[in-house]
């Protein structure tokens, strides 16, 4: 008998117990309701290929039961697909004032975008869980946050092909002639012993090559002595006679109209220590001592005249008299003539025959091929050209000017064709880096890696090319691709202050325009994206981030302004517009429904 009664209470219990458990939960279920749920952003946005937001939970005082867990479980559903994301727990015991206050918890939520994400939805469902039997109940799915913006992803490839300088002068060149004549103390002839000299035979002949002279500067000098300083006109006449000298020796030789466009400078020197000075400075005849009473006089007070008749007074002044005074009485001359130069048609028709084979690689210089390359508008061409100079010598020059072809051809091509020119013009680049490092390369280096999608080591690749001291053209280049990698990683900070040293191409100015944007800086990403249009309106995109900036800032106008332009030029984007959530709060609009019909 007492074994029965024993049965029929643990029974009894055991029934008392399923049932108390299943209150608790279900009571836990019903009271899921009232939870508050906090989605930031929300619509969820995509960044560097990252969808991240917050999720907020608040449950109702009272709602955890002990020994039970509520869960909620979080899923992104879009199209057919689904992807379930991290699940929040709530225990009992970690909120031991649950009966008074709601139980609170935020975590982070972070998963990859794929292409189809946009028109998803965030959902949640709670589950009351008694973890010792694992019974649970769930609540219906509940949506909690549409979609995902894209606005991030209209960021533009930037590229910028650095070539190093070809080092060759295409403008004039004058090459000096010098020649120095002496004349005797006192006097401006110019004597026959010295028109006859190695010095004016050599000079006659210069003069019979009939260079293509552009000026004759003749100066005339005198020593600082009594008959030379008494004739203030000596010096000027010494330039005198060697430019008479010199027009006659053009008669002789048939100037003609040449000789009008050859400009005559005649510089007279008086009552200058200069010449003097230099000629102590490495004259051995007298000692430091000796020299030092010299250059007291000549850099001490008073006039020419005083500081010559102390001069004369030096025990040494007759031996310097003798030995450098006499080459202080000179006409000296200095003519510029051009320098003989091939023309840029003649350059790049001998280029064009070198890369063909049919001219030998001597027909011109390194500096010449290089420069017939950087002119020559074909691709292809420009590449024969390179490939030839690299025969002639592979330097670092060569090597990245190659490069950097390549690195064009790949910005036109795409697939196979696109990836082996990245990889040649990679090849090419890191040989220049190991002849001699170059910002050119280095910059480059980062352009290559960009495209092959290692956007960290294209970063770090652009960043050292930075720092290596560029030009300001190279600079806003790599400021550029730059700012677009920033982009396309999530460094919205960082990318600011590229773009804002970038060039104004369309495309940098349209991503700065971009991470202004997506810096929630709308006023001035309209600024930017509008001046992108106005300076190239066939820039589609700029037509269609604009609208996305005036929707941020409820300018219905302007959305519908913008789009049409964007839809107008390319009707795909009608598509884009009507699933794209920044324009969700239009489309109860009449406008925005006819613009997309």
């Amino acid at each position: 008998m007492k074994t029965r009664t024993a049965k029929k209470f643990f029974l009894v219990a055991l029934v008392g117990i399923f049932s108390f458990t299943g209150c608790a939960l279900s009571t836990m279920k019903k009271m899921a309701k009232d939870q508050q749920l906090t989605v930031t952003p929300s619509p969820l946005e995509v960044h560097a290929d990252t969808v991240r937001f917050e999720l907020s939970a608040n449950l109702p005082v009272k709602m955890l039961k002990p020994g039970k867990v509520y869960q909620l479980n979080t899923f992104y559903t879009y199209g057919t697909q689904e992807r379930q994301l991290k699940t929040i727990e709530f225990r009992e015991v970690d909120y031991p004032n649950a009966g008074t206050e709601q139980p609170k918890k935020t975590e982070t939520y972070a998963f990859p975008f794929v292409e189809g994400m946009e028109r998803g939805n965030l959902q949640v469902q709670g589950r009351a869980l008694n973890p010792k039997n694992g019974n649970y109940l769930e609540t219906e799915r509940l949506g909690i946050a549409d979609g995902v913006i894209t606005t991030s992803r209209l960021v533009q490839s930037s590229y910028y092909a650095s070539y190093a300088p070809h080092g060759y002068n295409d403008q004039e060149e004058l090459i000096p002639t010098n020649v120095e004549f002496y004349f005797d103390q006192g006097k401006s002839v110019f004597k026959t012993s010295e028109k006859n000299s190695d010095r004016g035979e050599r000079f006659a002949a210069f003069i019979a090559e009939k260079n293509v002279t552009r000026t004759v500067t003749i100066t005339g000098t005198h020593s600082p002595e009594g008959r030379e300083t008494f004739n203030s006109e000596l010096s000027q006449e010494r330039a005198a006679a060697i430019e008479k000298w010199y027009r006659e020796k053009m008669d002789q030789y048939d100037y003609k109209g040449m000789a009008d466009q050859i400009r005559f400078i005649l510089k007279p020197i008086v009552q200058d220590w200069n010449g003097l000075k230099s000629m102590l400075a490495s004259y051995d005849g007298i000692t430091a001592a000796q020299k030092a009473e010299w250059t007291n006089i000549i850099n001490g007070a008073g006039s020419f005249e005083q500081k010559e008749k102390q001069l004369q007074k030096l025990s040494t002044y007759n031996k310097v008299f003798k030995d450098i005074y006499p080459k202080l009485r000179t006409a000296k001359t200095e003519v510029l003539t051009v320098k003989p130069k091939k023309s840029r048609e003649e350059i790049a028709t001998l280029a064009t025959q070198i890369a063909n084979g049919s001219a030998s690689a001597s027909a011109l210089s390194l500096e010449e091929l290089l420069y017939a390359a950087a002119n020559n508008p074909s691709l292809t061409e420009k590449q024969k050209i390179y490939e030839a100079a690299a025969k002639k010598s592979d330097t670092y020059v060569v090597h990245n000017n190659l490069g950097a072809v390549h690195l064009q051809l790949a910005m036109q091509t795409s697939g196979r064709e696109m990836t082996n020119h990245v990889r040649t013009a990679l090849n090419h680049f890191n040989i220049s880096n190991q002849k001699q490092a170059n910002v050119y390369a280095q910059a480059n280096i980062g352009m290559a890696l960009a495209m092959q999608g290692n956007l960290w080591g294209a970063h770090d690749a652009l960043t050292k090319a930075a720092g290596m001291n560029p030009s300001n053209e190279v600079s806003q280049g790599i400021n550029g691709a730059k700012g677009a990698v920033e982009i396309k990683v999530g460094r919205y900070d960082l990318a600011i202050g590229s773009l804002n040293r970038a060039t104004n191409r369309s495309v940098d100015q349209f991503n700065k325009g971009l991470v202004q944007l997506l810096r929630k800086d709308f006023r001035n990403a309209q600024s930017t994206l509008e001046s992108v249009i106005s300076s190239d309106r066939g820039y589609v995109v700029a037509h269609y981030a604009a609208a996305v900036a005036a929707a941020r800032q409820d300018n219905e106008n302007k959305v519908i302004e913008h789009l049409r332009n964007a839809i107008s030029a390319d009707a795909s984007l009608r598509a884009k517009a009507a699933n794209d959530l920044e324009f969700r709060q239009y489309t109860g609009s009449q406008a925005f429904f006819d613009l997309l019909k």
